[in-house]
């Protein structure tokens, strides 16, 4: 797998300035976190050079988001890309990442939405849902999606593309990586039937009388049983 990405050097206007710095403040980093619904048997990383690194670093909690360890590093050179499937459908809000102020941290990443062929190739042809151009930092950066692209996510693809090496990194380093957002369940019943759960008894008039069955009397229960 060789790749260059020289042309790549000058990305902008990638949603870089809207990275903001949640790592001190806990309680708006757990709002609307969708870490329960991932689906984590299912997270696939294509290049990664320890086996279900990828897994690990999305199976972090909130609170061991400033552990260096697992991390995920990339293996025959410095693309990663990442299969993330969720329990239902979300609305995905933003995503959470930490990387380092290194070479190795990634710097351009697409995303994907609801594609289950992904592979490097497909990835490097295919315009991305959306695309942001990373910081080189070790605080965490929350990206904040285009809402309107991302109302009915079930699963997300991750291609980072390259890194700060410039060609002379081939390794990509992520330590974290969450997600927030709405979950929805799949398969859920119309929001209508529940409001059988109450009946009006004016629409259940017994045939042929003008009495209802809410309070007929039906049952040995009412007047002259």
């Amino acid at each position: 797998m060789s790749h260059c990405h020289g042309e790549h050097a000058g990305h902008g206007g990638h949603d870089h300035d809207h990275a903001h710095d949640h790592s001190d403040d806990i309680t708006p980093a757990l709002q609307h976190s969708l870490y329960q619904h991932i689906n984590f048997d299912g997270v696939e990383t294509l290049n990664e050079a320890q086996a279900d690194s990828g897994k690990a670093i999305v199976r972090k909690t909130w609170e061991e988001h400033l552990q260096e360890q697992p991390e995920l590093a990339s293996d025959a050179d410095e693309q990663i890309l990442m299969n993330v499937p969720f329990t239902g459908q979300v609305k995905l809000h933003s995503i959470l990442l930490r990387t380092s102020p290194s070479d190795s941290a990634p710097r351009t990443l697409k995303v994907f939405i609801n594609r289950d062929d992904m592979d490097f190739s497909t990835a490097e042809e295919l315009a991305p849902t959306q695309e942001f151009e990373l910081s080189q930092t070790s605080e965490v950066q929350e990206l904040p999606v285009k809402r309107a692209l991302f109302g009915k996510v079930q699963r997300l693809t991750l291609f980072f593309e390259d890194n700060f090496g410039n060609d002379d990194e081939d390794v990509t380093r992520l330590s974290y990586l969450g997600f927030k957002g709405e979950w929805m369940q799949l398969g859920r019943a119309p929001d209508q039937i529940l409001y059988e759960a109450a009946p009006n008894p004016n629409d259940h008039k017994l045939k042929g009388t003008n009495v209802n069955a809410m309070g007929s009397g039906i049952g040995g229960r009412g007047p002259g049983a």
